[in-house]
This record gives C-alpha cells, structure tokens and sequence, in this order.
C-alpha cells in the first residue's frame, strides 16, 4: 500500500485512508455478517451458525473528556449496539491511568461509574484490565461491549435505499455542549456565563442524555427502519456522510430541520465551533420507508423522544447534498470533530 507522508490531525482517521487500512485486514470469513468497514461501528457475527440469535461486537474508547469517563465510555459502546437493534450484555473495560493521577481516589470513581451504568442497562461487566502507563497523559477507557439481536430485527447503518426517508430523534450536539460545559466551566465564567447555565449544559450528559438506547431498540423492534446509526465524533454531519458511504445511497439534507437546542448552540458559538460537526452522542440518525414515518415518530414520541423528517436517501450519484432556507448550500465537512479546536 503506497502511504503519504505527514503528520495525521486529531480524531478518526480520513474514510479514505481507513478504508485502505481496512481492506488489508483479514475479515472474510461466511459468519461475519457485517465486518470493519466505513459507516459501520459495530461487529456482527453469526457466532452460533444457524441460531436464530446474532452476536453484536463493539469497541470504543474515550479521550476527549476526563469528567464522568466511565459513565461516557459504557454508553457510548451501548448506542453502537443499540442502533443494530442488538440488546447489550457483556463490557470489558480497559482503563488506562497515568501516573501522575493514580490515586484511589480518581481510580475508584471511574470504577463506580462504569459500575452504576451497567448494573443499571443490565449488563455484567465480564472482564478487563487496569494499568497505571506513562503512555498516557490522561485517563482512558477503552471498552469492549458484547450483545445479541434477533436475526430477523437486525439493522445496520447502511441499509438505506434510494425514496427512503432520512429521520433524526433527539438533538445536536448534546455531548458536545456537556464536554464544553465540563472541561471549559473556568473559561465560561471568565466569559460572563452565568453558572446556572453551565451546569444544565453539563447535565446534557444525563438530561436529555448522550444514550439513544430507548429510540433505537424501540424503532428496530417494531421493525420501522432501514438503517439507524449515532453519530459521534465529527457529528451529526459526519454521520450522515457515513450513513451514505455504509449503504452507498446518496442524501439530500435540510440543514434547518436538525433539533440543536438553543443553548448547546451559544455554547458552541462561544469557542467558534459548528455544532453539525461537533461530537453528537443523544442524537439518532435513521431511515425509514415513507410510510412507516408517522408510525415511528409516534413511536418515538411515545417513548419522550422528539423525531424529525430531515431529508431524503438518493441514488448514490446524487452525492450528499444540502439546502438551508430551501437554497441549495454545499454540505459540511469536517476533517476533524470541532471539539478538537477546545484544545488548540
């Protein structure tokens, strides 16, 4: 494989190149139903050939926050599996501390937190391991999460096909407002915020909520999706891309029509951020068969969650594409997640 040369940015690595990287990889074996590629964020494998039940696989660290990790680190795995409609059973954390913060004390806590989030989902934390590097300037935890979906409700992220409706339930960037209200409070006061309003910002992480478990689980069960994906780092813009590269489908997107709540916005704006590319855990990207949308917005309105129509799924030359005010406007693309830029 032939390589450029240079110094790679912060975050996921380019599709293009990871693509590349991807390829090489041994992955062709008939029980590996959905393997590594672009767009796809978790493993299924017909561990048990002929079961009705699928293993779902994920794995997922978490390095752009300290505050709350082992609460983040647990549910971000989660979503992954959520949104293949796969129920979560089995996490093994790695958690990585360097030495200048090893106290029992830090440790304990992200313990506890990893701790509270499973008994709570119900899963069983089935193994691991903990280590105190110097590899490391802050702490890390980088879990594995096994789960199952019935073979019949599985759904991936690039199952969408051209005169599908593209839907959205929750709002952007809910993690992202949390991380700048957790990691910048100092900054935002020095600004003049008040600190009311930081502190339901750094509540996002638990109200509304960064898990989309509820609206994902509940949309495949009742079998009214063709795709579901969550969209993480590089937000929700970057998920839509991915979407498209997964099921090789084009998208027309109003731009207009994605929820960002009033506050994450100003939050966002204060550090010169775009919140469709800043990281976006809470929100649920899917598609869906005209007529099964007003059936899955019920659904999800039933369930508390707030859905929109935001677009439609294309023939792939179509490209994805965006509108604002109903003009045309090109598409945002983000090399990195914006939350990289708190730190630049």
């Amino acid at each position: 494989m032939t390589v450029e040369r240079g110094l790679l940015p912060a975050g996921k690595l380019p599709h293009r190149f990871l693509a590349k990287l991807l390829a090489e990889l041994p992955h062709q074996d008939p029980q590996l139903l959905v393997g590594p590629t672009v767009g796809e964020d978790a493993a299924v494998i017909d561990f048990v050939a002929g079961s009705d039940r699928l293993l779902v696989a994920k794995s997922d660290p978490i390095t752009f926050t300290t505050d709350q990790i082992g609460y983040y680190a647990v549910n971000v795995c989660v979503n992954d599996l959520a949104v293949c409609g796969a129920r979560p059973r089995f996490y093994f954390p790695t958690v990585l501390i360097p030495p200048d913060q090893s106290d029992r004390t830090t440790v304990t806590a992200i313990f506890d937190q990893i701790g509270e989030i499973c008994r709570k989902l119900g899963i069983v934390v089935a193994g691991g391991h903990t280590e105190i590097t110097p590899a490391v300037i802050q702490p890390v935890v980088a879990g594995a999460l096994l789960g199952e979906v019935d073979r019949t409700r599985l759904v991936t992220s690039g199952g969408s096909r051209p005169g599908d409706v593209v839907l959205m339930a929750g709002a952007a960037p809910i993690e992202g407002a949390s991380i700048i209200a957790r990691e910048m409070r100092s900054r935002l006061l020095e600004l003049g915020w008040p600190a009311g309003e930081i502190e339901a910002a750094a509540d996002y992480l638990f109200d509304p909520g960064i898990s989309v478990m509820a609206p994902a689980l509940a949309a495949a069960d009742a079998g009214l999706v063709t795709a579901m994906h969550d969209p993480t780092e590089g937000g929700v813009a970057t998920g839509l891309q991915e979407m498209a590269t997964a099921g090789g489908v084009g998208l027309a997107i109003d731009l207009d029509a994605i929820a960002i709540p009033e506050l994450a916005l100003r939050l966002c704006n204060a550090f010169g951020l775009d919140p469709l590319g800043t990281i976006a855990s809470g929100a649920l990207l899917a598609t869906a068969e005209p007529h099964h949308v007003d059936d899955l917005l019920a659904l999800w309105q039933e369930r508390g969650w707030q859905g929109r129509v935001i677009g439609a799924v294309l023939p792939k030359p179509a490209g994805v594409t965006a509108t604002r005010g109903n003009v045309a406007t090109g598409f945002p693309h983000f090399a990195v997640d914006e939350i990289t830029r708190l730190w630049a």
